[in-house]
């Protein structure tokens, strides 16, 4: 009896395991697609820089209220919302603190596309 008892347990065991590593590996492949997905959506340095800032572009447009990538309406809202953010008038560092990631982000943004334009302005001379 201990012997069928022990193959029970060891067949069940075996079927419980199988299911969980079919469940993980279709976990992986999920997870997988979605990253490439999020990739596919972003040029590879901006991907980069949303990764070394810790914050997507859009979120950081979204943070500075700027819907284009224009300098000026980008310093605009900078210094508004750190002003206004300034934990000496009663302001939230964390904020403040989340504004100047955004703006952070926006300039390296900025930055990776004056470098396209730049490069796409070589090759055209050539």
């Amino acid at each position: 009896q201990a012997k069928y008892l022990a193959q029970i347990i060891l067949v069940g065991a075996q079927v419980v395991g199988r299911a969980f590593m079919r469940a993980l590996r279709q976990e992986f492949a999920a997870s997988q697609a979605a990253a490439d997905a999020r990739g596919r959506s972003e040029r590879p340095q901006s991907a980069a820089a949303s990764r070394i800032t810790g914050i997507s572009l859009q979120e950081a447009q979204q943070i500075l209220n700027v819907s284009n990538l224009n300098p000026e309406e980008i310093q605009k809202n900078y210094d508004h919302l750190f002003k206004v953010n300034d934990k000496s008038v009663g302001g939230s560092f964390y904020l403040q603190s989340k504004v100047v990631r955004a703006k952070e982000r926006l300039d390296e943004e900025l930055r990776i596309q004056a470098k396209d334009e730049k490069e796409k302005g070589w090759k055209a001379e050539t």
